[in-house]
């Protein structure tokens, strides 16, 4: 159901990016639209596994580093029937943990220190079996691709009204794209149904992750008590961390309640914790 949801949503976007451009050039600007997300996403694809892991000063770490971590992560991966990801540790007191890199054969996870300090051995292979879930269902491609689309949506919004401000008009080949009122509209209600669309498939694939995460650790009860875990620390210890990245990390490390959950990269923590303690009871939750 997760996975129907994530490419109906992808449908969504990509539907979105093409009216909005239509509406604002007509043909032309459809095709303009078209081509912009393209290479956006490329770019995004190929190196925010680099500009992500530079953001938070990641270092890469050896077997020698930390061997305990290095032998836990190469046993899962295993398990998973993924290739050994580069392991990264991220220097702080925040927990969190998140994976990056264009695909299984160019994958790495990355850990804060302080996660390794707050967390049991079992909690620890709970987590970074949801991140290598994520690494195997190819999510990083996933959120790498939503996100850029709703960006490509905003900016193409935030274009075309400089080009209202400043008196650009349409040419007389492009009139077919539609009234001038409805691409006001558009302008106005695409980039915030854009949004909300990108942080829909970002909850699903937590949620998938959950599930294949617990999977490949072999305990859900595991991670569920470090969602609880980290969950507390979030708050405790608040993580300066970029909006355009939250949907990375195993828990958002931006806060916020109410109508703020509708544009929140991750669900709710206790329906997360509830499923996964529905796969050992067997239970389901509504």
């Amino acid at each position: 159901m997760n996975t129907m949801k994530t490419f109906l949503l992808m449908g969504l976007l990509t539907v979105l990016l093409v009216v909005i451009g239509r509406l604002i050039g007509g043909q032309n600007g459809m095709m303009l639209a078209f081509l912009f997300a393209l290479v956006m996403n490329f770019g995004s694809y190929w190196f925010s596994d680099k500009i992500v892991l530079r953001m938070y000063g990641a270092q890469e770490i050896q077997q020698s580093d930390n061997p305990a971590l290095f032998q836990m992560v190469g046993e899962l991966a295993g398990r998973a029937g993924l290739p050994m990801p580069r392991v990264y540790i991220i220097p702080g007191d925040q927990s969190n943990a998140f994976a990056t890199g264009r695909n299984p054969d160019h994958a790495a996870v990355a850990v804060t220190q302080g996660i390794l300090r707050s967390l049991s051995s079992d909690e620890l292979r709970g987590v970074l079996g949801h991140e290598l879930a994520h690494v195997k269902h190819r999510d990083i491609l996933i959120g790498t691709v939503a996100a850029t689309m709703a960006g490509a949506i905003s900016m193409l919004a935030n274009m075309a009204q400089w080009a209202m401000i400043f008196g650009g008009g349409r040419s007389s080949d492009d009139r077919d794209g539609g009234s001038p009122v409805a691409g006001i509209a558009m302008m106005i209600v695409a980039p915030i149904a854009a949004m909300m669309i990108q942080m829909a498939i970002s909850r699903s694939r937590e949620f998938l992750a959950d599930e294949g995460g617990a999977q490949i650790a072999g305990n859900p009860l595991s991670l569920a008590n470090a969602l609880r875990k980290l969950e507390a620390k979030a708050r405790e210890i608040p993580m300066e961390a970029s909006p355009a990245t939250a949907h990375m990390f195993i828990v958002s490390p931006l806060q916020g309640g109410g109508l703020m959950r509708l544009f929140s990269t991750h669900p709710p923590m206790e329906e997360r914790i509830a499923r996964l303690e529905a796969m050992v009871t067997g239970s389901r939750t509504a």
